[in-house]
C-alpha cells in the first residue's frame, strides 16, 4: 500500500509541475509540451536529483518506476491513437506531389547525415551488444522525424492553416509522419532481432499483412460502428468501450508481431472513419484524461531517465552540439532545397524548413523506445532529448523571423457585399458620394475586439456611431479571437480550428445583420483568428492593421479587483494605437454626451471622439464639464477647448455646452452630471479615478459609480488624428452652403 500511495503522490506532483511549467512556456510563446517535457526533466536527476539527492530518492524510489512506466505506456497508446485519429486525409489533398517530394527528401537528407554521424558516435557511446545497423537506423529515425501534432498546433496558433505555407507544411508533415513511423518500425524489428536477418524480414512482412488487414477488414468493421453512431446520434459507453478495446487489441497485435504497442494504436486511429462529429466526440472524451493525467507521467518517466550530468566534459558537449547541428541542418536544408526545386519561393521554403524541424513529443516517444530496447545509451538519450527540446523551442521564433505576420495574409478574403435593391435616390447618391471620397481619402478604421457576439451588439453599434458619417470612408473590424487552452488538444487541430472560425464568423455575421440601417453593414468586416493570448494577439493585429482606434468592451477580471485589469488592462497597456474601453449600462440612446475635461492627452482623445459623434449625429448634444479645483483657473482650460471647437461648423458648435464649476472633489461633480446622460467619455486620468497603470491597482471609482454608460479613453500618440479629415469636409460643405 505504501508504494501505491507514493505513486499517487508522484502523480500529483508531476501533474502540478507539468501544468505550471506549461503555462510558463506558453507565456513566452512556446508550445505547452515544451514546458511539460522540461517539468519531467526537472523532477529527474538533472535538477531535483542533483540539488536534493536524498529527497529525490525518497520521492522517486526505484520500486515506483515500474508503476510510472505502466501509466506512461497506457498514455502513449492512447496518445498515438489520437494522433492517428487526427491524421485527416484532407491534409493530403493539397499539392500532394510536391509534398511527397519535399517530405521524402527532408527524411533522406537527415537520415543519411545521421548514418554518417553513426560512424563517429557508435564506437564512442555505444557497445558491442548493439548492432551498428540498429544503432544507425534508430539515430536516423530520431534525426528525420517531424512531430505532426506540435507542428499542426504551431500552424493553428499562427493562423497559417488557410495559407499556402500552412497547407503544404501540414501535408508534408502528414507524409513525413507516416514515413518516419515505417522507418521506426523497421528499426525496432532490426533491433529486436539483432540484425537484418530472416526474423527481421519476417517481422516486417507480418507488419505489412496486418496493415493491409486493418485497411480492409478493420475499416469495414469500423464503418459499421459509424453507421450505429449515426443512427443513435451519440457516442454511447458501449460504443466507446468497443473502440477502446480495439485500441488495446491492435496495440497488443503489433507488439506480438514484434514492432511496438504504439503502432497498433496509431494504426487503429488512422483507419477510423473521419466523420467530423464522431472524431470530435471521441477525441474530446479521450484526450482530457490522456493529456492531463497520463502524458505528464510519461514526461516524468522520461525525465527520470534523462541525466544532463552525463554530459560532464567539453568533448561530450561538443558531441551534443554536433548531434544538434546535424539534426537541424539535415532537416532544414533537406526541406529547403526540395521546396525550392518544387517552385516554392525562398521565404516560404525557409519557413517550411523551420517548421519541419519541430520534433517535440514524437521525438521523445522514439527515444524512449530506443532506450527501452537498449539501442541507444543513456548518454545518447540525453543528447537527443536536448536536441528535441532545442529544435521544438526554436521553431516559433525562427518562423516569426523568417515569415513574420506582416507578410501573412491575415484577413480572410470576404465575398463581395450583396447589392441591396433600393429605389431611394438619397441612399444611392450617398453611396456614390462615399465611393468618390474613398478614392482619395484614407478610411477611418476601428478595431472592435468582440469576445461574445451574442452580448456585445452595443459595442459594435457604438463603433458604427463613431466611425460612420457619410463624409469620410470608414471600416469597422469586429475582431473575434478564439483562445485555445491546450497546444495539442483536438480543438487545436487545423480542421477543428477552421470549424470554430467558421462558427464564430457566422455568429458575427448574424450580429451584423441585426444592425440598422442595412447600408452600414457593408462597412463592417469581421476578423476571426485563433489565438493563445488574446491581449497579445490584439496588439499584434493592431500593429499590422494600423486602426485609428481600438474599441474594447469591459469584462470583469476573474482574479482581480481592478476594473481595467485582465485582458482589457493588457490591451490598454500594450496596444500601439489609441484605445477606448466601453462599459455598457444598457439603453440604445446616444443623444446626450458628457466629457469631463482636465487638459491631458487622454481627455483630449475623449473630447475628440465626442466631437466625432457630434458631427456624425445631428441630434446629439455634448456637455463639456470642467471641474476646477483651487489650483486651476478657467482661462487655462478654456483657451485649449476654444482652439478645438472654433474649427467646427456652426451647426455643430451650437450643440456644445461648456460648463465650468468649482469643486474640491471632481469625481462627485462628474457623477452628479452623469445622472441624465447617455454616454460619459473620460480619459484615463487621476482626476476621474481611472488612472491607467502598468503595475499596481487601478482606482476605478468612475467605472463603478458612473450613472451612464462610460467610455474610457487612452491615447497612444498625439500624431493620430480622429477629426482633421472631418473638419476639412464639414468646413468645405459649410463654405459651399454660405456661398
Amino acid at each position: 500500500m505504501h508504494t501505491v500511495i507514493l505513486v499517487l503522490v508522484e502523480v500529483l506532483i508531476v501533474i502540478g509541475m507539468s501544468r505550471l511549467l506549461g503555462l510558463v512556456f506558453k507565456s513566452i510563446k512556446q508550445p505547452l509540451v515544451i514546458g511539460e517535457i522540461v517539468a519531467g526533466i526537472m523532477l529527474g536527476p538533472s535538477l531535483f536529483g542533483f540539488i536534493a539527492p536524498h529527497a529525490a530518492a525518497t520521492l522517486f524510489p526505484p520500486e515506483t518506476l515500474p508503476f510510472l512506466n505502466v501509466l506512461s505506456q497506457v498514455g502513449l497508446i492512447f496518445f498515438m491513437f489520437l494522433i492517428g485519429l487526427e491524421l485527416n486525409p484532407k491534409y493530403l489533398s493539397g499539392n500532394l506531389k510536391s509534398a511527397i517530394i519535399i517530405s521524402n527528401i527532408s527524411i533522406i537528407v537527415p537520415f543519411s547525415l545521421a548514418a554518417v554521424l553513426s560512424l563517429l558516435l557508435y564506437p564512442l557511446i555505444s557497445n558491442a551488444s548493439v548492432s551498428f545497423n540498429a544503432f544507425a537506423l534508430f539515430l536516423g529515425a530520431a534525426m528525420s522525424i517531424t512531430a505532426f501534432p506540435v507542428l499542426a498546433r504551431i500552424i493553428t496558433e499562427n493562423n497559417l492553416q488557410g495559407t499556402k505555407l500552412g497547407t503544404l507544411a501540414l501535408t508534408c508533415a502528414a507524409v513525413d509522419d507516416v514515413t518516419a513511423w515505417c522507418i521506426l518500425a523497421i528499426a525496432i524489428a532490426v533491433a529486436r532481432n539483432g540484425s537484418i536477418n530472416q526474423n527481421a524480414i519476417l517481422t516486417i512482412f507480418e507488419s505489412l499483412i496486418y496493415i493491409g488487414f486493418m485497411f480492409t477488414i478493420g475499416r469495414w468493421f469500423l464503418k459499421h460502428l459509424l453507421t450505429h453512431y449515426r443512427r443513435t446520434g451519440k457516442l454511447s459507453q458501449l460504443l466507446l468501450a468497443l473502440i477502446y478495446m480495439g485500441v488495446v487489441a491492435s496495440a497488443l497485435m503489433t507488439e506480438f508481431i514484434g514492432i511496438h504497442l504504439i503502432f497498433g494504436a496509431f494504426l487503429l486511429g488512422a483507419v477510423m472513419p473521419k466523420n467530423a462529429e464522431l472524431v470530435r466526440e471521441l477525441a474530446v472524451k479521450t484526450e482530457d484524461f490522456v493529456l492531463i493525467f497520463l502524458l505528464p507521467v510519461f514526461f516524468a518517466y522520461s525525465g527520470l531517465r534523462t541525466q544532463i550530468g552525463l554530459l560532464n566534459s567539453p568533448q561530450l558537449w561538443l558531441l551534443c552540439a554536433l548531434v544538434l547541428g546535424v539534426a537541424i541542418a539535415g532537416k532544414y536544408f533537406g526541406t529547403y532545397f526540395a521546396a525550392r526545386l518544387s517552385g516554392i519561393n525562398n521565404r516560404e521554403a525557409s519557413a517550411l524548413g523551420w517548421l519541419m524541424n519541430t520534433r517535440g513529443l514524437t521525438e521523445l516517444i522514439v527515444l524512449n523506445i530506443g532506450l527501452e530496447l537498449g539501442v541507444i545509451s543513456p548518454l545518447l538519450f540525453t543528447m537527443l532529448v536536448v536536441m528535441a527540446l532545442v529544435t521544438t523551442f526554436m521553431t516559433s521564433p525562427l518562423l516569426e523571423w523568417t515569415y513574420p505576420k506582416q507578410l501573412i495574409k491575415l484577413d480572410v478574403v470576404e465575398p463581395e457585399p450583396k447589392q441591396e435593391t433600393n429605389t431611394n435616390t438619397e441612399i444611392i447618391e450617398t453611396i456614390e458620394t462615399i465611393e468618390t471620397i474613398e478614392s482619395f481619402v484614407t478610411p477611418y478604421r476601428i478595431l472592435v475586439p468582440v469576445a461574445n457576439p451574442s452580448t456585445q451588439k452595443g459595442l459594435v453599434q457604438l463603433a458604427v456611431a463613431i466611425a460612420l458619417n457619410y463624409r469620410q470612408p470608414a471600416v469597422i473590424n469586429p475582431l473575434s479571437l478564439i483562445e485555445l487552452e491546450e497546444d495539442y488538444g483536438f480543438e487545436n487541430t487545423p480542421t477543428e480550428a477552421n470549424r470554430l472560425i467558421t462558427e464564430r464568423r457566422h455568429q458575427l455575421e448574424e450580429l451584423i445583420d441585426t444592425l440598422e440601417p442595412s447600408i452600414i453593414r457593408s462597412y463592417i468586416h469581421p476578423i476571426v483568428r485563433i489565438s493563445s493570448n488574446v491581449a497579445r494577439e490584439t496588439a499584434q493585429i493592431a500593429q499590422i492593421e494600423q486602426p485609428d482606434l481600438i474599441l474594447v468592451g469591459w469584462h470583469r477580471p476573474a482574479f482581480s479587483n481592478n476594473r481595467l485589469g485582465g485582458r482589457v488592462g493588457q490591451i490598454l497597456s500594450t496596444a500601439p494605437v489609441d484605445v477606448a474601453v466601453f462599459i455598457d449600462r444598457g439603453g440604445d440612446r446616444l443623444e446626450n454626451l458628457l466629457v469631463p475635461y482636465s487638459a491631458n492627452i487622454h481627455d483630449d482623445l475623449a473630447l475628440i471622439l465626442a466631437l466625432r459623434l457630434l458631427i456624425n449625429r445631428d441630434t446629439c448634444m455634448l456637455q463639456i464639464l470642467q471641474v476646477l479645483t483651487a489650483n486651476q483657473t478657467q482661462d487655462e482650460l478654456s483657451y485649449e477647448l476654444n482652439g478645438m471647437i472654433s474649427q467646427l461648423p456652426a451647426n455643430v458648435r451650437d450643440r456644445i455646452e461648456i460648463k465650468t464649476i468649482s469643486d474640491p472633489e471632481p469625481m462627485s461633480a462628474v457623477l452628479a452630471a452623469s445622472e441624465n446622460i447617455d454616454l460619459t467619455i473620460a480619459g484615463t486620468s487621476r482626476a476621474w479615478g481611472i488612472e491607467r497603470q502598468t503595475l499596481g491597482r487601478y482606482t476605478d471609482e468612475l467605472a463603478i459609480q458612473c450613472r451612464s454608460s462610460l467610455l474610457i479613453t487612452r491615447r497612444y500618440s498625439q500624431v493620430t488624428s480622429h477629426l482633421s479629415s472631418l473638419l476639412l469636409e464639414t468646413s468645405y460643405q459649410e463654405t459651399i452652403h454660405n456661398s
